[in-house]
């Protein structure tokens, strides 16, 4: 018996691959974005009050309302946005779930979807598997920031929605008040949606603004806003996150949640409620981060990498052109095996494997990690 694959071009993804890759050569795994130092105490803490209370049965479809009504206050104190928790937020198990979830929501097949490339490698296939077509866009190379003219060029009539992520996986590239501009003037007077990615909100650095859609009134009535917290606190493997947008968008949203995740992780939930309360965990995290990529950038100062600045995200991207010519995933898998330092090539982040002979580091590590992973490319 064979199943027709509704993937047939893709493969496991390369975040398994080179992690897999950096445990069997028993490397500082510098690709795969999750922290190696300890989570709040406070709230796995939380965590396990609430199992011990006895929270461990089905929440409601949607979310915790509890949950809710607390992301509802961040989000007004945060952006000025007034959001109803009962019809415009639904969490998630993760956020990668809430963009897949948003896609199968609305697209039907045939359509178009523009995707920015480098990009986070979910986006295709969730396209792919619903039977749209992506619409690749290139960010300019080295800064890596969109080229709106080409853009305009490419919306046509079949062109159902446009994604965006900021700050950006993988190059840490942030969108500024122009870019939501150049945004705001594709989509007036059209029916494209938009799906924008903001799983690294609060890591945002060098004073630098986040330029959420919840900002734009406009704009987040048609859009799909996808966030996680595993991201903001340091828990990648919980696999928790939420959506937010319009309550017509929202209720078919969650047609589709519904047979699919149903309810999320709840006793989780009971303490994420608890610990929104605790608002420096989120609005100091960014110079928390900050501070690592500042020190992982002195540390690679040393080494005949150049620096690609990121102003948020886990990551920093940095070129090897200079000094070879080496495939950048034959450069990766080499470092991991003579050098025990796993990175990821950027590459993999284009459909047609764009190669500018870049590498992605992850600094979200302990100062130790990072400069014993220095050391190890300086020998």
């Amino acid at each position: 018996m064979n199943i027709t694959s509704k993937l047939p071009n893709v493969g496991t993804t390369i975040f398994t691959v080179m992690s897999q890759l950096a445990l069997e050569q028993n490397a500082i795994n510098l690709g795969q974005g999750f922290p190696d130092f300890f989570m709040s105490e406070e709230l796995t803490g939380l965590v396990n009050r609430a199992m011990q209370q006895g929270f461990n049965q089905y929440v409601h479809m949607n979310g915790l309302m509890l949950l809710r009504e607390r992301l509802a206050q961040k989000i007004e104190k945060l952006y000025a946005a007034k959001i109803n928790p009962d019809t415009d937020i639904t969490v998630t198990p993760g956020g990668t779930y809430a963009i897949y979830t948003a896609f199968t929501t609305i697209l039907q097949p045939r359509d178009e979807v523009i995707v920015f490339e480098p990009a986070y490698d979910s986006y295709i296939p969730n396209i792919e598997i619903n039977g749209a077509v992506p619409v690749l866009v290139s960010l300019k190379f080295p800064g890596y920031s969109i080229p709106w003219q080409e853009v305009k060029q490419k919306v046509n009539n079949k062109t159902k929605a446009i994604i965006i992520n900021s700050p950006h996986n993988p190059t840490g590239a942030v969108l500024s008040e122009e870019d939501i501009q150049q945004l705001r003037s594709i989509v007036q007077g059209t029916n494209i949606i938009i799906i924008s990615d903001e799983v690294y909100e609060h890591l945002i650095f060098d004073n630098i603004l986040h330029q959420s859609i919840l900002r734009y009134p406009d704009l987040l009535e048609r859009s799909f806003v996808c966030f996680s917290f595993g991201k903001t606190y340091h828990c990648t493997g919980w696999k928790i996150g939420y959506c937010i947008s319009s309550p017509a968008f929202m209720k078919e949203f969650r047609k589709v949640h519904q047979f699919n995740c149903f309810s999320c992780n709840s006793p989780v939930q009971f303490a994420l409620a608890d610990y929104l309360q605790n608002e420096n965990a989120y609005l100091q995290l960014g110079s928390f981060m900050q501070k690592k990529r500042d020190y992982f950038r002195s540390l690679m100062q040393q080494t005949p990498f150049k620096l690609i600045p990121s102003h948020g995200s886990y990551f920093e991207c940095y070129s090897y052109a200079y000094f070879s010519n080496e495939a950048d995933k034959d450069l990766a898998i080499r470092l991991t095996k003579e050098k025990a330092v796993a990175t990821i090539p950027m590459s993999s982040f284009y459909k047609d494997g764009t190669d500018n002979k870049v590498l992605r580091f992850c600094f979200a590590k302990k100062e130790e990690t990072l400069e014993t992973a220095v050391e190890r490319l300086l020998k």
